[in-house]
């Protein structure tokens, strides 16, 4: 990703290979799939791209640059139903969008909030560096719950994801560089 490339990976039993690669316009900042597409965010106008697997740019967001709803948008994630969210740690939002980059619904945050991984369709973890925590987002509530914190041993989490067969979560942080597992009950 940090030359303009998306590369993909191919898995055949637990051998993985080089697939092919795309070339992108900008620096990507995250990348998503949902619904046969790569929904990509970038560093620049236009803030997201929904790209076909064989590279055509289908949907852009903001080409115009009048747009406020964007200023950083950075993580991705897709829900099991497809949604997608995206944190933005300059509004300090988290916005869902549909495949066509439609907004459906914003969620002020009151944390800078930075990864984000979809737990089930209703419950988005978002991780936040500055106050140290790991935060439950509940869309259809509107409701976000620190789960995790710096009792728990959270420090500096810039990323994570769920595995949903393990029921863990990983988060990473980068002051220290460590990853972190905890057990989802």
């Amino acid at each position: 990703m940090g030359d303009k490339k998306i590369q993909m990976i191919l898995m055949k039993g637990k051998t993985l290979t080089k697939g092919r690669e795309l070339t992108v316009s900008r620096y990507i900042h995250g990348l998503t799939f949902s619904r046969n597409s790569l929904l990509v965010s970038y560093n620049s106008q236009p803030w997201l791209e929904v790209i076909s697997m064989d590279g055509n740019v289908l949907y852009q967001f903001d080409k115009s640059g009048k747009s406020k709803q964007f200023k950083n948008p950075h993580f991705m994630c897709t829900t099991p139903d497809g949604s997608v969210f995206i944190s933005d740690c300059g509004t300090h939002t988290i916005t869902k969008v549909d495949a066509q980059l439609n907004i459906l619904q914003t969620f002020p945050s009151p944390l800078q909030p930075c990864g984000i991984t979809a737990v089930t369709d209703d419950q988005i973890l978002v991780c936040s560096n500055d106050n140290h925590s790991i935060v439950l987002l509940q869309p259809s509530t509107d409701t976000m719950t620190t789960l995790l914190g710096k009792d728990e041993g959270i420090e500096w989490p810039f990323s994570l994801t769920y595995c949903p067969d393990q029921k863990k979560v990983y988060v990473a942080s980068f002051n220290p560089d460590t990853i972190k597992v905890y057990l989802m009950s």
